[in-house]
């Protein structure tokens, strides 16, 4: 089933939001670092407005992020690669945070 434009504008609020306080950053600071008003970048985190690509690409970038396309047919498996994984013998070549000291 398709989702609709709403349901997509608020995942990627929750996504957006998730990312940011995972940061540890206020809506003001990831709204000055993308360059759009605090009051932009909340309609966008809430879902309530759609954002031009650009803008996207400007907030994901100030939250440490990189915007892609890919397949729908690759969606599954990216999605796989991103899950945490609780056997650490099972863990993919790369990880969505490879900063992070991951005691293998």
């Amino acid at each position: 089933m398709a989702r609709s434009e709403s349901d997509a504008l608020l995942e990627i609020g929750q996504l957006l939001k998730a990312a940011r306080k995972a940061r540890q950053l206020t809506q003001e600071q990831v709204a000055e670092m993308a360059g759009i008003s605090r009051p932009r970048y909340r309609e966008i985190e809430t879902g309530s407005s759609a954002a031009r690509t650009t803008t996207l690409v400007n907030i994901a970038r100030a939250l440490g992020l990189e915007l892609m396309l890919i397949p729908q047919a690759m969606v599954p498996a990216v999605d796989a690669l991103m899950r945490p994984h609780e056997d650490l013998d099972d863990l993919p070549a790369f990880t969505a945070h490879p900063d992070e000291d991951q005691n293998v």
